[in-house]
This record gives structure tokens, C-alpha cells and sequence, in this order.
């Protein structure tokens, strides 16, 4: 930790002992000083230094701190969020603390007031995002994180809230195809994915987030070029339009794996495609060839960047695409 989080901490603990403060005083002191050390953590420590602090404000809460207790817990669920692990012990304990938080943050809000409804799709959202997590670990299902997103949906719209609403959609559609397709819905739930990429891109620009709209076209791309529908051509058309739109942001100097990722993406999607849609029995000669240059460029770049993992199935995959196409130039040869 930093000299300045390292004195941030310090004088945080120093509020307690500090008899100018009344008890309501040093809870709110201490949860701002805890927010605060959150933010763009550069360790653990930090968090957990956090996690400290929101657990001293719990301890000052009489009964009647109901409200600023679940707050304080609300609070606390995002730190434990933050912290790495290999294993889903914090992130079980933040879902703790917000299923604890939000039916008295709810009841606040329907009684008088005290508390927002932008407070508890706050907490709806974050449940969702923790949940999600949980559920690559086996510990949760994705299908509740997908009601706790359309929950939070409900309040953090388009127009009021555009960032909130550009995340929620992107998560959302990360969670409709997460879900196993076991049946006839998961057609649904993946066109349902390529309508929520599509409502973040409505949102997040090229001008003024160019990173976040990279990421949802390439996104974007991946949804349409995967889904099982009877216009698959069209699909993979619309992919590519989407690729295209990401590399416009996506540079081989500034960003090599995220390139190398769109390329791949789109070198794939251009092997399903005729090189004319009107006429698919005539090939897709040309965009095999292109295919097979963007898989060339995207294995060097991953052999470059110790992405070994991913530079090995493109290895693969062009061993396989120039057997294929010597297959085929010695049957037309014959």
C-alpha cells in the first residue's frame, strides 16, 4: 500500500478515537474513508483495509441504524466483490451481505422514502454481478443473475441512466449465453443476447467510450456469428459489420491481443460465408484467403504476446485450413 492509502487508513482509525465525533459521525466518516480506498485499488490490501473499515461503522450501529447498517452492507458486499481469489468464499459472503441489505433498503423505500429506488436497483445490479461471477464457479445459477439485471432494468433506463443501462445489457447478454443450450429457449435467449449487445451499442459511442464500444461490437459479432438461426448468412454479414466497426478501434500497436481477438473472431466468420451471398455454389475461395491471412496475423501476434494458449488453436486451425484448401487445389487439378 501507498504512503498516501497507508495515511488515508491511519487517520480513518483515528476517527474512532477522536471524541469530537459523535457516533453517527464516525460511521459516516469511516464509510466514506472505506469508499475511498476502493476505488482503482492498486492490491488486496486495500480492500480488505476496506472491508475493516465498514465492519468498525457496523460495530458502532445501534438497532435503530437499521437503514445505515444495510448500507454499510451494501457497501462492504463491494469490496468483497473486488478482491481475487480462485475460490467463491468472498463472493458467497458479498451475496450475503446484499441479500441481507436489500429488504431493508426495499422497505425504506416503500414506507417513506428514506431510501432511493435507485438505491435498491443499485443493489439489484450488483447482486447480479456477483451472482454471475458465483455461477462460473458452480456456486449459483445464471438465470438468477439475469432476474436480478431485468430487476435493476427497471430503474436504470436509456435516457436517466445510460452507463448503468450500457452495463446491465452487456452482462445481460453474457448471461443469456452462458445458459446451456438444453432447449428450445436457447434460441431465444441468444437472440435475446444479440438485442442487449445491440441496446448497449445504443449508449456507448465510438467518440466518447471507444474501448467499452469496441468490446460490445466484437461482443456483438461473436452473438450473431454463433447463433443457431435460419438466416445465418445474413447473421454472419451483420458480424462482420461488426468486427469492422471494433477494429476501427482496436490497433495492432496500442491493443495487439484485442486486435488479434477481432481479427480471429472475424477470420472465422468469414470461412462461413459464400463470396457471394446471391450465388453460394460458387465458393468462398476469396474469403478463405482472407480468412487465412487474419489467422496468420493473429497467431503472431498471440505467439508475441505469451498468449500461447490461443496462438496454439490458431495453429491448429490453420493446419487444418491449408490441408483443406491443398485438398481442394489438387481435386481441381485432377
Amino acid at each position: 500500500m501507498t504512503s498516501l492509502q497507508t495515511q488515508q487508513y491511519e487517520q480513518a482509525l483515528q476517527v474512532l478515537e477522536n471524541g469530537d465525533y459523535s457516533r453517527l459521525e464516525k460511521i459516516e466518516l469511516l464509510m466514506q474513508m472505506a469508499m475511498g480506498l476502493q476505488q482503482r485499488p492498486k492490491n488486496a490490501k486495500q480492500l480488505f483495509d476496506a472491508i475493516d473499515l465498514y465492519d468498525r461503522a457496523l460495530a458502532l450501529c445501534l438497532e435503530m441504524d437499521d437503514l445505515l447498517s444495510a448500507r454499510l452492507h451494501a457497501r462492504k458486499a463491494t469490496a468483497l466483490h473486488m478482491i481475487p481469489s480462485e475460490d467463491a468464499e468472498y463472493l458467497l459472503s458479498a451475496q450475503r451481505e446484499l441479500e441481507s441489505a436489500l429488504p431493508v433498503i426495499e422497505a425504506a423505500q416503500k414506507s417513506d422514502q428514506a431510501a432511493s429506488i435507485e438505491e435498491v436497483a443499485e443493489i439489484e445490479m450488483n447482486l447480479g454481478l456477483v451472482i454471475q461471477t458465483l455461477a462460473s464457479f458452480h456456486k449459483a445459477k445464471i438465470a438468477d443473475a439475469v432476474f436480478w439485471y431485468q430487476r435493476a432494468l427497471r430503474v436504470f433506463t436509456k435516457t436517466s441512466y445510460p452507463t448503468e443501462f450500457s452495463i446491465l445489457h452487456n452482462n445481460l447478454a453474457t448471461a443469456y449465453l452462458s445458459i446451456p443450450m438444453s432447449d428450445e429457449r436457447g434460441k431465444m435467449r441468444e437472440a435475446l443476447a444479440v438485442q442487449s449487445f445491440e441496446a448497449a451499442l445504443e449508449v456507448v459511442t465510438l467518440e466518447e467510450n471507444p474501448t467499452e464500444y469496441a468490446m460490445l461490437q466484437n461482443n456483438l459479432g461473436n452473438a450473431l456469428q454463433y447463433a443457431s438461426s435460419s438466416h445465418a448468412v445474413e447473421n454472419n454479414l451483420r458480424a462482420l459489420e461488426a468486427y469492422d466497426a471494433a477494429l476501427k478501434v482496436r490497433d495492432a500497436r496500442v491493443s495487439p491481443v484485442a486486435y488479434a481477438n477481432t481479427i480471429s473472431n472475424k477470420a472465422n466468420c468469414l470461412l462461413n460465408l459464400p463470396d457471394d451471398p446471391e450465388h453460394p455454389e460458387q465458393g468462398n475461395q476469396k474469403r478463405m484467403n482472407e480468412a487465412l491471412k487474419l489467422y496468420r496475423e493473429a497467431h503472431k501476434i498471440f505467439a508475441q504476446s505469451d498468449e500461447s494458449g490461443k496462438a496454439e488453436v490458431i495453429a491448429q486451425i490453420l493446419d487444418d485450413l491449408e490441408n483443406e484448401m491443398n485438398k481442394e487445389q489438387k481435386t481441381e487439378v485432377s
